[in-house]
């Protein structure tokens, strides 16, 4: 690394062919988490939050405030609350998105000695969209809700509503079979199936799909993930979490000295990585970092971040080999810099900054240099980099959002009016908002407060 090469903009080559670089990614993610992989432990991304959602870790602590990029292992329960949305994705680039009113537990999250993926999902109550890439090699994936199973053995994209009385499973996409105490059904696309859960589960084929009100939300995240995923990338990527945001949120650069680099837009050159973030414990493993910016997973998983003087932070991802970090590696930083530290004692969640709150899109959104994505809704803006350009010049710009973007995320008054109550399993959600006290960690970030009552699950 040369600590005083000076790289100005006009010498970056913006590449966004990135073939051979993403052909080292795939090698070199296979042989990541070492440790994680011995005791067949498995991490997952929470991806998407809106509103009120909760997680339970299993602790005994009961549910408490999700935060966006959290690592979601075997064992914990995910709800949203009556104005709350939710996205978990997988390896593969596989989704499960949960509307409002709605709870999931992930009973199994597990990788095999032969590096299949094996995971069973059960849907307790709600409303569950599911969008299975089927690209893992010999992954297995089950979905499960009041008796019946769901085992898709290709790609298929569908819908579950969990009710009192009963439960619609609507495919829009390939098909499936559900096995359940009626027996097997069979169900292709553009088609539905309604169980009887007070008759012994009995079924009902139907040729249409009745739309609900966040199908509209699914459809939306769903295009987003297909466009943004595949550009800059083999279509055949076989571990695709985070990339879809790296390529909307960011670009990617071959730098002098410093080799390939991503960074995201509207950085500035105050701007720091670890400027706003959280640290989590997990019992057995410790404390994790954990970024509140919507692209910022793989960046914080996996690889290093470097300064480069005359032009700021980037990412580098070529150290993937050096495997999962709770929080990654820093080099070249500028003399003030104080890098991340964890806390050393206690098991408290620690917020770096300032929480980031998501809302309703709005019609126009003010996007200021220093932010580096920070309120930007996924996919909601067209065309990042061309304002990307207007924000280095002008410190700001006013942007329209999308209308797609907008309707999409809003929230229907008669969804969950059914007179179900929100089941979380654990009555008392906290949502860490109560007693708050000063944390006592290095960082490099202005703020630090520390949250009670919070814990993760025991690893398997």
């Amino acid at each position: 690394m040369r600590q005083g090469n000076r790289v100005s903009r006009r010498q970056f080559m913006w590449n966004r062919s990135l073939g051979t670089w993403l052909a080292l990614v795939v090698g070199l993610a296979l042989t990541v988490i070492p440790a994680f992989a011995e005791s067949h432990v498995r991490i997952v991304r929470l991806s998407e939050v809106q509103g009120t959602v909760a997680v339970d870790r299993g602790t005994g602590q009961g549910f408490e405030k999700a935060s966006l990029n959290m690592p979601m292992v075997e064992g914990m329960k995910l709800a949203a609350k009556a104005d709350g949305r939710a996205e978990v994705e997988f390896e593969d680039g596989s989704t499960v998105r949960i509307a409002p009113d709605t709870r999931i537990d992930f009973s199994h999250l597990s990788l095999e000695d032969s590096g299949a993926h094996v995971s069973i999902l059960t849907l307790m109550q709600g409303m569950a969209y599911v969008d299975y890439t089927a690209k893992g090699k010999g992954d297995a994936f089950t979905f499960q809700f009041n008796d019946e199973t769901v085992r898709p053995e290709q790609a298929v994209h569908f819908r579950v509503h969990l009710q009192e009385a009963n439960a619609i499973l609507a495919v829009f996409n390939g098909e499936l079979k559900v096995d359940g105490p009626s027996g097997q059904v069979e169900v292709s696309k553009n088609k539905s199936v309604i169980f009887d859960l007070a008759n012994q589960n009995k079924y009902t084929l139907a040729k249409n799909i009745d739309e609900m009100p966040f199908d509209a939300w699914d459809k939306q995240q769903t295009k987003y993930q297909q466009a943004y995923a595949s550009r800059g990338s083999a279509n055949n990527y076989p571990y695709t979490y985070g990339v879809s945001d790296l390529n909307y949120y960011g670009n990617y650069a071959n730098v002098p000295g410093y080799g390939m680099m991503w960074q995201p837009y509207f950085a500035g050159a105050g701007w720091s990585p670890f400027a706003d973030g959280s640290w989590m414990f997990y019992p057995g493993f410790g404390y994790t970092w954990v970024s509140p910016y919507p692209w910022g997973w793989m960046p914080y998983r996996y690889g290093s971040w470097a300064f480069v003087p005359g032009f700021g932070w980037g990412w580098q991802p070529g150290a993937f080999a050096g495997g999962w970090h709770p929080v990654v590696p820093v080099t070249n930083a500028p003399q003030r810099f104080k890098p991340p530290v964890p806390p050393t004692a206690g098991t408290a969640t620690v917020t770096v900054g300032h929480p980031v709150l998501a809302g309703n899109v709005p019609s126009k959104l003010v996007v200021q240099n220093g932010t580096a994505g920070l309120g930007v809704p996924r996919g909601a803006v067209h065309n990042l980099d061309k304002i990307s350009h207007q924000v280095q010049q002008n410190g700001s710009a006013t942007v329209h959002t999308s209308t797609a973007a907008r309707t999409s995320s809003m929230g229907s008054p008669g969804f969950g009016a059914s007179g179900q109550n929100m089941n979380t399993g654990a009555g008392h959600m906290n949502t860490g908002a109560g007693h708050v006290s000063t944390g006592h960690t290095s960082t490099g970030a202005g703020h630090v407060s520390s949250g009670g009552h919070t814990s993760a699950p025991s690893h398997r």
